[in-house]
């Protein structure tokens, strides 16, 4: 399990916690499944537990996991999460698209470089 990326300028702890957060949003970690614990990703990452016990605590506060004394961390799955996420998305794409209009990218090629990433699905 090695998805840290050393020349990224973010702090480790930022790109663990993203790291989780698209498991869990894109579903490849279920609802109610442990997190592995905070010593095995440690050793796993050879890096700091209290850079993973950040990333967790940050999840945690966010709503992606819970805890459970003497249990672990668990995944929350919350479908709110997920829908809070892709309205930010919108919101984010829409800015992100009047700027593209701004400088003069056509609704021709937006459409174009839409089917590419999405392809024929509907």
């Amino acid at each position: 399990m090695s998805f840290l990326n050393y020349q990224d300028p973010r702090p480790v702890y930022e790109q663990i916690t993203d790291y989780f957060k698209k498991l869990i949003l894109t579903g490849a970690l279920e609802k109610g499944s442990q997190m592995p614990s905070v010593r095995q990703m440690a050793a796993e990452l050879s890096i700091n537990p209290n850079t993973i016990q950040k990333a967790y605590a940050i999840l945690e506060s966010e709503g992606f996991i819970y805890s459970v004394k003497g249990k672990g961390n668990f995944v929350a799955g919350n479908e709110t999460l997920l829908e809070s996420k892709r309205r930010e998305w919108m919101s984010k794409m829409a800015e992100f698209l009047k700027e593209g209009r701004e400088i003069g990218v056509s609704r021709d090629q937006i459409e174009k470089i839409t089917e590419k990433v999405f392809g024929g699905e509907k």
